[in-house]
């Protein structure tokens, strides 16, 4: 009788079921990556997603050929860990019906001492060697020559200490090549002269976080144009600027974690954040472990309990440990709205029923060429049912591409599918909104629309004389305070349904708060990462909806002030 032959185990399908059973202990960006490779094992393959196991496990098996070059696994075999597993074969096993990859960009953040720069240069050499490009062009890419050379050094060290890759790779000053195949590594800095005509099969892209700017990462990705299937592999630590472009990518990624990101704009970007969830004790050694997946081999544990130890007595010394060794952005604005709280008031409902019903209106505009949007909210009529919310928004056709890749964001998409107004011209048409405000009004029994005073122009007083009411809604803590906590309980309370309103979920994702000294919030326009235009004007709706309601304790006694 013939024996049956053993079924092989995926190892990232391994890992994720192990981090969702809890056998892992790990962070909610963590768990969110694995849900994330269960889901599209499931429903991917309607977006045209394949995977690959033999593939994964092809690119996994490589590393088994590397050795070690330093410390105490000289010499030793390289073995991956089973969250490298997962990052190294997610990248590689994951296709489209073509058969070429499906990411093209991998955004890896992780503390110190994890193995970072050891696995990048591990995966630039597979690049090299065993991807299957001819003329594989693969660079180190960094701000300096001296940074650039880490992941490159330790790549030499590599092939010099392993004699399949020293077989095939003719090592020279600062280039590793396979001459068969015409293909190369190179370390690479900013230097503007030698990054123009590139043509880049892989990138890998050390302390991301330490680029003041995103010239290199742009430079590279328009470098990639003629490849087949090309992948930026960018790994770092947090950082601390929420200016700069790691913050971007962070951001960005925690977005498609998340699934507020739509699959057109998501599907082809990789995102694995380890770090301590927001509320943990970063003392706790229960919890270093999500930050560190590899804690208790490259991590070593007395090391780290030594350093927090330290930064516990000193405080000077705590946001360089908390950043560096347990990856928290240390100037981090938390986000005000949780994204799972939001898609629980998600449940969808037909717009159609709320013809003729009783609603409040706000409206925030864009100061010049952005987003703006109108929210009609909608109070209950039965006593179980919950506060109804319906939006519209605007933004210019012309540079609508541009917009889209300066804020990571599906306009196109959503104007193609009905969510956002694109006007002619590169501003808002405000007579365009004009209309379709005057147009609602005929359906919806719209009592007041409130507005910001910043933007009392001809489009208010053109509502106002077709017999719209305007209210003035002001900016600050007095006015946006207690209607921002209103809409907060609604959602806390899950007494809101929004219908996942695919632009005003992005917008939700990016808010911030600013607070006054009693505690009081509203929104923070410069300080949220892009466009939160769909929830302010919810907010300002709200705020005239409670005023109807009976006002606000804030009304009758003002703000709390100590």
């Amino acid at each position: 009788m013939a024996r049956k032959r053993k079924a092989k185990t995926c190892p990232v399908a391994a890992y994720a079921h192990a981090v969702l059973d809890g056998k892992i202990v790990a962070g909610k960006l963590v768990k969110l990556a694995c849900q994330r490779h269960l889901d599209d094992l499931v429903k991917g393959k309607a977006r045209g997603l394949i995977w690959d196991g033999d593939a994964a496990r092809h690119a996994i098996a490589f590393f088994g050929h590397l050795r070690h070059s330093t410390g105490e696994w000289a010499r030793q075999s390289f073995e991956l860990l089973p969250w490298q597993c997962f990052v190294i074969g997610s990248l590689y096993g994951w296709k489209r019906k073509d058969g070429l990859r499906r990411f093209r960009t991998a955004y890896v953040e992780v503390a110190r001492k994890n193995g970072k720069s050891v696995m990048l240069a591990g995966t630039a050499l597979y690049a090299l060697v065993a991807d299957g490009e001819l003329g594989s062009h693969v660079y180190a890419a960094a701000t300096t020559r001296d940074q650039a050379r880490i992941v490159f050094g330790e790549a030499e060290r590599m092939v010099e200490a392993s004699p399949a890759l020293r077989a095939r790779v003719t090592h020279t000053v600062n280039n590793l090549a396979v001459l068969p195949t015409s293909s190369w590594f190179r370390p690479l800095s900013a230097d503007a002269s030698k990054m123009d005509g590139l043509n880049v099969h892989f990138a890998a892209v050390d302390e991301v976080h330490e680029h003041p700017n995103a010239e290199i990462i742009q430079k590279l990705n328009t470098a990639t144009g003629s490849r087949r299937q090309p992948l930026i592999f960018e790994i770092t630590t947090a950082g601390y600027d929420r200016q700069s472009v790691c913050w971007q990518h962070h951001e960005f990624s925690v977005k498609v974690l998340e699934g507020t990101v739509p699959a057109e704009a998501s599907d082809s970007w990789f995102a694995y954040i380890a770090t301590i969830d927001v509320g943990d004790d970063w003392t706790n050694a229960a919890v270093w472990i999500k930050a560190n997946p590899s804690l208790g081999v490259t991590v070593k544990v007395e090391d780290l309990k030594r350093q927090v130890d330290e930064a516990r007595e000193m405080p000077a010394q705590q946001n360089a440990i908390r950043r560096l060794r347990l990856n928290e952005w240390t100037e981090q604005v938390t986000r005000w709205i949780d994204m799972g709280v939001w898609a629980d008031n998600a449940e969808p409902f037909d717009e159609d029923d709320l013809i003729g019903r009783t609603c409040y209106g706000g409206l925030d505009l864009a100061r010049v060429n952005d987003l703006s949007s109108l929210a009609l909210v909608f109070p209950p009529e039965q006593p179980d049912e919950k506060v109804k919310v319906i939006w519209r928004h605007w933004c210019p056709e012309d540079d609508i591409l541009r917009r889209a890749r300066r804020d990571r964001a599906p306009y196109t998409v959503w104007r193609d599918t009905g969510f956002l107004a694109a006007t002619e011209g590169n501003t808002t048409d405000f007579k365009f909104l004009e209309a379709e405000v005057l147009s609602l009004a005929t359906k919806f029994n719209i009592l007041e629309i409130a507005y910001d005073r910043t933007f009392a122009g001809e489009l208010v007083r053109n509502l106002q004389d077709e017999g719209v009411t305007m209210v003035e809604f002001g900016q600050g803590f007095i006015s946006m305070g207690p209607a921002a906590a209103e809409l907060m309980r609604l959602l806390i309370g899950r007494t809101l349904r929004h219908g996942g309103n695919p632009v005003a979920t992005w917008c939700a994702s990016n808010v911030t708060v600013r607070r006054d000294p009693s505690g009081n919030e509203k929104p923070d326009k410069e300080r949220s990462t892009e466009r939160i235009d769909a929830i302010v004007a919810a907010i300002m709706a709200v705020g005239r909806l409670q005023v109807a309601q009976g006002g606000s304790v804030y009304e009758e006694r003002g703000l709390l002030m100590i």
